[in-house]
C-alpha cells in the first residue's frame, strides 16, 4: 500500500512537473502594426505581464505592411510558436493571415482591428477582441454636444472637423457615431467637414485639418474628432497654426494615448477638451492571457469580445486612467 501510494504521489510531482515545462515551452507572437504608437506599446507591456505570470515566451513583433505580418507568421512557426495575436496593417489581409496561420499549424485571434473576408465582411470565425467603435465614437460626440451647449455656442455656427481615415472599418465607425450623436443633439449635418487623412498620425490629421479651416475661415468656433488621439491633436494643432484661440476649439480624442495625456498636462489647457480612454491592458493582457489559455489547456476564447472606454478630461484624467487599471 505505502509503495503504491508512492507510485501515485510521484505521478502527481511528474505531472506537474511536465505541466511547468510545458508552459514555459509556450511561445506566442504578438504582432502590431504601428509598433512605434503609444497604444501598441502598452498593450505589448500588458502582454508582458501575462507571460511573466504564467511564465511562456512572448514574441514582440512589428509588421508595417502585408509582406511584413507575412515573414513574422513564418518566423514564429521557424520559432516554434504555437500561436498569435495580432494587429493588422490592412484588414483586407484577413484571408492571406488564416491561411498563412494554418499553413503553419498556428493559432490566430486579433486585437483592435478585425479581419474581413473578401466579400468585405468579418471573417466570424477567428477570435477577436475589439472596440465597440460606434458606441465610444458616441460617446465623443455626446460629450462635444454637451460642452458646445455648456460654453452657450450657437450650434448653426459652429463647425465640425471629421478627420478621417476611411480606409480602416473602425475608423468610419468611430466617427459615424461621433455625428450620430451630435446630429441627435441638433447639430447641423452641413456643418460637418471632412478632413481625410493620409496615415493616421498627427502629422497627416494637421495637413488634413488646415485644409478645411482655411477654406472656412469665417467659422469662429470648431469641434474635432476622428478615429484617435493624433487625429484630433492634428485638428487641434492646425487650429492653433491659423491663430483660432484654444476657448474656441473643442477636440475629443479616442485612446488615452500617452499624446493626450502629455496634452493635460500643460500648464494651460488646449483646445483638445478630452479623450475616451480604452484600457490596452485588457487588449493585451486579456488576449495574451487567452491564447496561452487556447494553447496550454484548450480553452479557446469566446469568437467576439468587444471593449467600451471612458470619457477622460483634465480635470479628472488621472482618476479615470486608475479606475480603467492603467495607473
Amino acid at each position: 500500500m505505502r509503495s503504491w501510494k508512492k507510485a501515485i504521489l510521484a505521478g502527481v510531482v511528474a505531472f506537474a512537473a511536465a505541466g511547468s515545462t510545458y508552459a514555459a515551452d509556450v511561445k506566442i507572437g504578438f504582432l502590431v502594426k504601428q509598433p512605434e504608437e503609444p497604444w501598441f506599446q502598452d498593450e505589448w507591456k500588458f502582454a508582458d505581464q501575462a507571460a511573466k505570470e504564467k511564465g511562456f515566451t512572448l514574441v514582440k513583433i512589428g509588421a508595417e505592411d502585408g509582406e511584413k505580418v507575412q515573414s513574422a507568421i513564418d518566423n514564429l512557426a521557424a520559432q516554434g510558436a504555437q500561436g498569435f495575436i495580432i494587429c493588422t496593417p490592412d484588414v483586407k489581409l484577413g484571408p492571406g493571415i488564416v491561411a498563412k496561420a494554418a499553413a503553419n499549424d498556428l493559432k490566430v485571434m486579433t486585437v483592435d482591428d478585425r479581419l474581413v473576408g473578401a466579400d468585405g465582411n468579418p471573417l466570424e470565425d477567428v477570435v477577436h477582441m475589439g472596440i465597440s467603435a460606434a458606441k465610444i465614437g458616441e460617446t465623443v460626440g455626446q460629450a462635444l454636444a454637451e460642452e458646445i451647449k455648456k460654453r452657450g455656442w450657437d450650434m448653426k455656427q459652429v463647425g465640425a472637423i471629421r478627420v478621417s481615415y476611411d480606409q480602416l472599418p473602425t475608423a468610419v465607425d468611430r466617427v459615424e457615431g461621433a455625428i450620430a450623436a451630435l446630429k441627435a443633439a441638433g447639430f447641423p449635418a452641413e456643418n460637418i467637414y471632412d478632413a481625410p487623412q493620409a496615415k493616421t498620425d498627427t502629422e497627416a490629421a494637421l495637413n488634413a485639418a488646415t485644409t478645411v479651416l482655411n477654406k472656412h475661415a469665417d467659422v469662429k468656433h470648431w469641434i474635432a474628432f476622428g478615429l484617435n488621439d493624433e487625429a484630433v491633436l492634428g485638428a487641434v494643432r492646425a487650429t492653433e497654426s491659423v491663430g483660432i484661440p484654444a476657448e474656441n476649439v473643442l477636440g475629443v480624442g479616442i485612446g488615452g494615448a500617452e499624446s493626450a495625456i502629455n496634452e493635460f498636462k500643460k500648464p494651460t489647457a488646449t483646445g483638445f477638451f478630452g479623450t475616451v480612454i480604452i484600457s490596452p491592458k485588457r487588449h493585451g493582457y486579456e488576449t495574451a492571457l487567452n491564447m496561452y489559455e487556447w494553447i496550454a489547456n484548450g480553452k479557446e476564447p469566446e469568437k467576439l469580445t468587444l471593449t467600451a472606454g471612458a470619457l477622460a478630461l483634465r480635470s479628472d484624467y488621472e482618476t479615470v486612467r486608475k479606475e480603467l487599471g492603467i495607473e
